[in-house]
């Protein structure tokens, strides 16, 4: 397994955290995304953090949702609060990066929401520095729009502009984007983590993830150009949906291990 592949934890939501790892110890995947509300239930971090002292998988990034329910509008103190659990939840297990969720807009406008994120992220800022973990935040569809108000990823780096934060570029959400390949450049300096997956045409249903090489995103173009470009970090494989339920997390997640794996291969990253 290409050492740049790393696997998100969501394909594995019903499954204790154990479950997940020993799977991708059993693939060869030496990188994991985890979801700190996941780590939350009882002794999963204990796990993750022996599977971190046994040897890997490295955990790469840690996923948080920041201000979900309640809202960026209607928080009153608790996503900060639960921002710095989450980035000591990183630092203990040797995770540098946490990707943020931002919460929903609520009744805030976008330009209130970006600043109220920006305000609440930057009450962060010290501790994450302090403990040598970058917060980003991603791009990730409308249909999140109880719990996410950035979509595009022109609006991406907007946000991580104006919060001074770094970013996790995931390409189901803008592969489609206009002027693609300008937005990806102006995006890499910011940019700590790239997830991948794969959509097929007339999918409708929400999520609709399929595994990379099944469907028409052009997987290969993009990330030549991102590797051209310098983009060092790992190529996490998030897989979510119908899908990935039929087929069975446990499959479906190594065929797209394997195929990411080939084609980092052939890209020479």
């Amino acid at each position: 397994m290409h050492p740049r592949v790393s696997l998100h934890q969501v394909a594995f939501l019903d499954e204790p955290t154990e479950a997940f790892l020993d799977h991708c110890r059993r693939i060869g995947v030496e990188n994991v995304s985890l979801i700190s509300s996941s780590l939350a239930r009882s002794g999963e971090y204990d796990v993750a953090r022996s599977a971190v002292d046994g040897g890997g998988p490295r955990v790469s990034a840690l996923n948080h949702p920041f201000a979900v329910y309640p809202d960026l509008a209607q928080d009153t103190g608790s996503a900060v609060e639960n921002l710095v659990a989450a980035i000591d939840l990183a630092d203990g297990l040797g995770a540098p990066l946490v990707y943020l969720i931002t919460g929903g807009r609520g009744t805030l406008n976008w330009e209130q929401a970006a600043g109220r994120f920006a305000d609440l992220i930057s009450q962060c800022a010290g501790h994450a520095a302090a403990r040598g973990v970058a917060l980003l935040v991603e791009n990730a569809s409308a249909f999140n729009a109880d719990i996410h108000f950035v979509h595009t990823l022109a609006d991406a780096i907007t946000v991580a502009e104006v919060a001074d934060v770094g970013l996790c570029i995931e390409l189901h959400a803008c592969w489609c984007e206009g002027g693609l390949a300008a937005l990806l450049d102006k995006a890499l300096p910011r940019t700590r983590l790239i997830q991948v997956s794969d959509y097929v045409l007339g999918d409708r249903s929400a999520p609709c993830r399929a595994v990379p090489g099944d469907g028409a995103i052009p997987l290969q173009d993009i990330l030549a150009q991102l590797i051209s470009a310098g983009y060092a970090g790992v190529f996490d494989v998030e897989l979510v949906g119908p899908r990935i339920m039929a087929e069975g997390a446990r499959e479906a997640t190594e065929r797209g291990a394997r195929h990411l794996s080939n084609l980092l291969t052939r890209l020479g990253a």
